[in-house]
């Protein structure tokens, strides 16, 4: 559940996350819920939108990763 608290303090900052594997990702949190973090990455220097589309989902067409929280190993602000 710490992580789950974590990333919720950081919701629509700028974070790199750091999983357990060695993987290290840079972006914006733009949701989390019980099981997953929500990424929005950027593109080239440019933050790209997200937008709801019916039949699509969130986030269609964006650059938004998913994250379990349980591979997380560190948040950090950037």
């Amino acid at each position: 559940m710490d992580a789950y608290y974590n990333c919720l303090s950081c919701m629509n900052k700028r974070v790199r996350v750091l999983t357990m594997d060695g993987q290290q990702h840079e972006g914006t949190i733009v949701k989390v819920d019980r099981n997953n973090v929500y990424l929005k990455r950027e593109s080239n220097g440019r933050v790209q939108t997200s937008a709801f589309y019916p039949g699509y989902g969130y986030g269609y067409g964006n650059q938004i990763l998913t994250l379990s929280l349980f591979t997380l190993l560190a948040i950090a602000l950037i």
